[in-house]
């Protein structure tokens, strides 16, 4: 009888605490506009606040004081871009300008940055609001580009660099969402010789005049492959190689990679019959040749630039998701690969003997599992994230230097020899990229909110965004 007492008086307590904690929550949702989202675990919350509605009309209200040259009148901006000085040094015209920079490899090598950041935090240039979807920017002319989504319209956007003001806006009629990550574009756009490439959730790829926004030639990728959306949508970032611009539909029937003509929009080859990954296309020159290198749903594979012949391909089957991070080419022929969902790296080597391909595994490990955050190299070591961990391999054999930093499924660039991580939380983190151990420099909050997008740094000036907020920070030496 003390017994079940016992238990009854517990379930009694029990129960007023999880009321009180449900009253808690409803007070909050509805007084307060409480969010939780999702972390990239797909069960740890993220918690921040703000009506959805109520975003939508801030991010209108200020875009409209943009036009109208006018500040918004709370701490959207810290910058007059109507009196702001200009910047002190020639700007070089044309740098980030793919995703992940230059050569699609998170590295930044443009200019010194400051390493000591001051104890609370860099002050930003510039904060705003920003529309959803998990794009990055690229960079090029003091103007930077991303994609949006804006109610129920993709928006592509260009935005003075130095002051955050909005030029001009490309928008169609287009809504993708799904559970964990939520609604809007993945794929970031790609600047090439003033047109700028920007492909959409639902496959509306465009090619638009990176000054004006003008449109220049349009295409559904999806409609002409005659392919299925992937579940988290289209999030390859568009590839400029010579006079194409390589796409990935992910279609049947020879159309799972593409090759538009970057001017016209003509359609100039596709190839194989892979349902697609998550990971971009990138150039790379192995055993004497230069090629297309990408990952599928089921491999890693090369192929020629000129009609896509498969050069050669390596299986790489991911369970529950196929692959979403970069390809990382180290040493001479050898490429790192990398998947979450326990399924681990490997180091490949690939090699042309008498024109023909072949590829050898190096070495296997399940000590650097890249969800969705592509890792970097340096010195002979990569470092990246192991699901939700930073962590340290050695290149030429997979062998782990040190694990440290719970940073969530952040996003990283390399810059000298410090790592800059964008948290899921939203925190800037500099760490210095050393393979004797886990060395955090400093860190404070950039943004509120879950934050996937991978940071975007040119001319010294760091650019970062999630689903709500946009922000700029100088790391120029002075």
């Amino acid at each position: 009888m003390k017994i079940q007492s016992w238990v009854r008086a517990l379930v009694k307590i029990l129960a007023v605490s999880l009321g009180a904690v449900l009253l808690l929550f409803a007070a909050l949702t509805v007084g307060f506009d409480l969010r939780i989202e999702l972390a990239g675990n797909g069960f740890r919350p993220i918690v921040s606040f703000g009506d959805t509605e109520e975003h939508y009309e801030v991010l209108e209200l200020n875009r409209s004081q943009h036009y109208s040259r006018l500040l918004p009148a709370s701490s959207s901006s810290s910058v007059d871009p109507d009196t702001a000085a200009p910047p002190e040094k020639e700007l070089s015209g044309q740098y980030w300008t793919d995703f992940r920079g230059p050569n699609r490899d998170g590295h930044y090598d443009q200019t010194p940055l400051l390493t000591s950041w001051p104890g609370p935090g860099l002050d930003p240039l510039w904060i705003q609001p920003i529309g959803g979807g998990y794009a990055s920017f690229v960079i090029a002319e003091d103007r930077a580009f991303t994609i949006e989504q804006r109610r129920d319209e993709e928006v592509v956007v260009a935005y003075d660099a130095a002051t955050g003001r909005e030029l001009w806006t490309h928008a169609w009629e287009a809504y993708f969402t799904e559970t964990l990550g939520g609604a809007g574009p993945r794929a970031t756009p790609t600047w090439h010789d003033g047109r700028l490439y920007a492909l959409g959730a639902t496959g509306h790829f465009w090619c638009l005049d990176a000054a004006t926004g003008d449109v220049l030639w349009h295409r559904d990728i999806l409609k002409d492959s005659g392919a299925d959306n992937l579940p988290w949508a289209m999030s390859a970032s568009p590839l400029i190689v010579d006079d194409l611009v390589i796409m990935q539909p992910g279609g049947s029937d020879g159309w799972s990679v593409a090759a538009y003509h970057r001017l016209t929009g003509e359609i100039i080859w596709h190839t194989l019959d892979d349902v697609q990954g998550y990971t971009s296309p990138m150039l790379m020159t192995l055993g004497g040749v230069q090629q297309i290198v990408t990952v599928t749903a089921a491999r890693a594979l090369g192929l020629h630039i000129k009609d896509g012949t498969l050069l050669w391909e390596y299986p790489w089957v991911t369970p529950t998701v196929p692959s979403m991070t970069q390809p990382i080419l180290y040493e001479e022929n050898h490429i790192f690969l990398s998947s979450g969902y326990g399924h681990g790296a490997v180091g490949i080597e690939v090699n042309s003997f008498n024109g023909e391909f072949r590829v050898e595994t190096v070495w296997s490990s399940n000590r650097m599992k890249n969800k969705f955050s592509s890792s970097v190299l340096h010195d002979g070591y990569i470092y990246g994230f192991d699901e939700a961990i930073l962590a340290c391999i050695e290149a030429a054999t997979g062998n782990l230097q040190w694990k440290g930093g719970r940073y969530g499924y952040g996003q990283l660039l390399l810059a000298g020899d410090h790592l800059i991580v964008l948290t899921e939380r939203g925190e800037l983190v500099l760490v210095k990229a050393s393979p004797d151990e886990h060395q955090e420099v400093s860190g404070f909050s950039a943004l509120e909110g879950k934050t996937w997008n991978v940071p975007a740094l040119a001319e010294g000036r760091l650019l970062v965004r999630n689903a709500r907020e946009m922000a700029a920070f100088d790391l120029n030496l002075r």
